[in-house]
């Protein structure tokens, strides 16, 4: 750690004053002395509420502990359940009906439904992929991945294909066919295009013209009237730009000269300061909050080689179009972007209090990303991220409503000292743990004039699903925990209570991520599901993905979908509380057990080892039958709770994971023995990402709320001391 720069009573790394001196601050009406002396003014209010809270969860957990232990042995009785969750403040009584009341939400949340990309903040390179993610190239999301089958000559390695080039614009054309119909014919007749008195004119093979079905789904263009460059076009309110060029490689072969389709795609995208980091310190937080700095100011950019070239990235620009009657229109270059701070459970030695102790990491990531927000206020419109003058902030890990109110109360205070507008500061509510699911109403009730988003974190909500109901028994094998009643009607129960609350036009309902950036054409053919579930947006793993999802959402119109899923019956309490429980544990053959075993270690010792050595909080890895799946904390916490679950019900022994993870790590080793930076764990099995990884195990039934935090930062503050 560096040195300590004292202010009042805090005492600041100097890697992060110099941070906060340097760099944050100019440019804004607050200096070093006033953002500290504020700072603590927050921490003195709500570290004590914070700690308050965290206690309160550990209680609660001992209270449900010991109620399952005491039923042992006896069938399980819904009804008494549910009481005694009453009883003890879990579930809480449901209030009266209401809707939503947040103010100044860009369209890209409050209206437009599409992909959402999620990103580690601490990459640059990274950061500026997803926020440019805004466009892509469909042409390109198609040929680069399996969405496109190689057989029949459509090969994609070596120089283009045009076998595989036909089918990308076969596939592209029957999208438009679908999308954006044309009152007659097909796009594959299309020989040109002209704007010919406001009106778009579409000739074709047989000599003759057409034009789209529904006209008002043409917006613009570029170029000239009787030449244009480009055609702009607009379904379910998301844009398409069919880009034309004579003289490209592409466009010269095709009958209208069409040389790619380009569609809106990440329209929104989060900037990751959690799950999908590995920030521990003073030196890692600077980085993250220097990367969105970047990003709320425009100006942040990377530098690295690509085949040899050096490169830089910096941010895209907006896109200009002639309207149809040729008068200049203006839409984003690049997506809106949310920032996901940290939960209420972690501290980081980045700032110490007047007692030494590490503060809330939470309340230090309101405290900066809601200040480097600011930034992008002043900028007043002019490549502003937000054009309503909000800061979006999503909020991970929360327990029940009281934890969604100090959420809140810590914006606002935060906002107050800053000098901000009240309600600047928007919310996104993270429905990741079953105390939040099963209060869903209430939280959003606690935040209805700042939320602007509700989402099914499915991987965390399983692992705090096994933690929580951890005396109850054995728990289904993974495989089969998609499978149970209570994950479906989780699902639906958010979309549920987002409707009841009058989320349609004004916020976000999201789905989770597709985990395997590889299988783009599993993807395609799975994620139609969260479009028809009424969710307005939901996450993806890569700007490509993003393109290639986007696709689901000119197919469904959401809108449309929630009115129809509006009148349904809410999903049933009953199923969300019921718990995955093993019926006949002696059914498990020793082989299946150790099957399920190998997979949980595999998985967890691939990600860790790269957490902990490396600082890599999110990355593709191959899990044990080398399927690359993209790892974060929220799957390693659901493979450490499934075998603290059954090391604890005796299906395994902790001499078993140890010999298991012994094995599984010589499997990963192998996996990653092309990678220079990869340091092995076997043969020895002495390193600190082993240790990190068997505790995560042995330990895991021990972790507040099952959460793997802990152990990795401690673990990976060895590696970094």
């Amino acid at each position: 750690m560096s040195k300590r720069i004292t202010h009042g009573s805090l005492k600041v790394s100097q890697e992060l004053d110099n941070f906060l001196t340097d760099e944050l601050l100019p440019g804004l009406d607050i200096n070093p002395d006033a953002f500290w002396e504020s700072f603590e003014r927050v921490l003195d209010e709500f570290g004590p509420r914070n700690k308050d809270l965290l206690a309160k969860r550990t209680e609660i957990q001992k209270t449900i502990d010991s109620w399952h232990i005491s039923k042992k042995g006896s069938p399980h009785n819904h009804d008494e359940y549910v009481n005694f969750l009453k009883e003890i403040g879990y579930l809480m009584e449901e209030g009266d009906d209401f809707e939503i009341t947040t103010q100044n939400v860009d369209e890209e949340i409050a209206l437009v439904a599409g992909a959402q990309l999620v990103v580690p903040i601490m990459n640059a390179r990274f950061s500026l992929n997803a926020t440019n993610a805004r466009w892509g190239s469909l042409y390109d999301a198609l040929y680069g991945t399996d969405m496109i089958s190689e057989e029949e000559g459509a090969e994609k390695s070596g120089p283009y294909n045009p076998v595989r080039g036909n089918k990308v614009i076969e596939f592209s054309k029957n999208f438009l066919d679908e999308s954006v119909p044309l009152s007659s014919g097909k796009y594959a007749d299309v020989t040109g295009f002209k704007i010919n008195k406001g009106s778009l004119e579409i000739s074709t093979s047989d000599q003759s013209s057409t034009e789209l079905k529904d006209e008002s789904q043409f917006i613009g263009f570029t170029g000239a009237s009787d030449n244009p460059s480009s055609i702009l076009l607009k379904n379910n309110n998301l844009h398409i730009e069919i880009e034309i060029d004579p003289e490209d490689s592409i466009g010269k072969d095709d009958p209208a000269n069409i040389k790619d389709v380009c569609i809106e795609s990440a329209v929104t995208a989060i900037q990751d300061l959690e799950d999908s980091v590995a920030a521990v310190d003073a030196e890692d937080k600077s980085l993250g909050y220097r990367n969105w700095l970047g990003l709320m100011k425009g100006d942040l950019k990377e530098t690295f080689f690509k085949g040899g070239e050096e490169m830089t990235r910096t941010l895209n620009e907006d896109r200009n179009y002639s309207d149809k009657n040729g008068q200049e229109i203006t839409l984003p270059g690049r997506s809106v972007l949310l920032v996901r701070n940290v939960g209420h459970l972690m501290t980081n030695p980045a700032i110490l209090d007047g007692n030494n102790n590490e503060v809330p990491e939470g309340i230090m990531d309101a405290m900066f990303t809601i200040c480097i927000g600011k930034h992008d206020l002043l900028k007043e419109g002019k490549q502003s991220n937000s054009r309503t003058g909000s800061i979006y902030i999503v909020k991970p890990k929360m327990h029940g409503p009281e934890e969604v109110k100090f959420t809140c109360d810590l914006f606002a205070k935060v906002e107050q000292e800053l000098g901000l507008d009240p309600l600047t500061v928007k919310i996104g509510i993270m429905d990741e743990e079953r105390r939040t699911t099963v209060n869903l109403k209430e939280c959003i009730r606690v935040a209805s004039d700042r939320v602007i988003f509700i989402n099914t974190g499915f991987l965390d909500r399983t692992g705090d699903e096994i933690h929580t109901s951890m005396e109850a028994g054995p728990v289904v094998p993974k495989a089969e925990m998609k499978q149970q009643s209570w994950i479906a009607a989780y699902e639906d129960w958010n979309v549920d209570i987002g409707l009841e609350t009058g989320f349609k036009g004004k916020a976000q309902i999201g789905k989770g991520m597709w985990a395997m950036p590889d299988e783009m054409l599993g993807m395609y053919e799975n994620k139609s599901m969260h479009p028809e579930a009424g969710a307005n947006c939901a996450w993806v793993p890569s700007p490509t993905a993003a393109t290639l999802h986007a696709i689901h959402y000119h197919k469904v119109s959401v809108s449309e979908r929630q009115e129809e899923l509006a009148s349904r019956p809410r999903a049933d309490l009953k199923d969300i509380l019921s718990i995955p429980l093993l019926e006949n544990p002696e059914s498990l053959t020793p082989e299946v057990i150790q099957t399920e075993l190998d997979n949980n270690c595999q998985g967890i010792l691939g990600y860790v080892v790269r957490w902990v050595d490396l600082g890599v909080g999110c990355s593709k890895v191959p899990d044990i039958n080398n399927v690359g799946l993209m790892e974060d904390r929220a799957t390693c916490r659901i493979s450490s709770q499934h075998i603290a679950n059954w090391i604890h019900h005796n299906l395994i022994t902790e001499n078993q994971v140890e010999e298991t993870m012994k094995k599984m790590a010589l499997v990963v080793d192998q996996q990653n023995a092309g990678d220079p930076e990869y340091i092995a764990m076997g043969p020895n099995f002495n390193g600190i990402s082993f240790s990190a990884a068997l505790d995560l195990a042995v330990k895991g039934r021990t972790q507040p709320s099952g959460y793997t935090e802990p152990i990795l930062h401690s673990k990976r503050l060895q590696v970094k001391s």
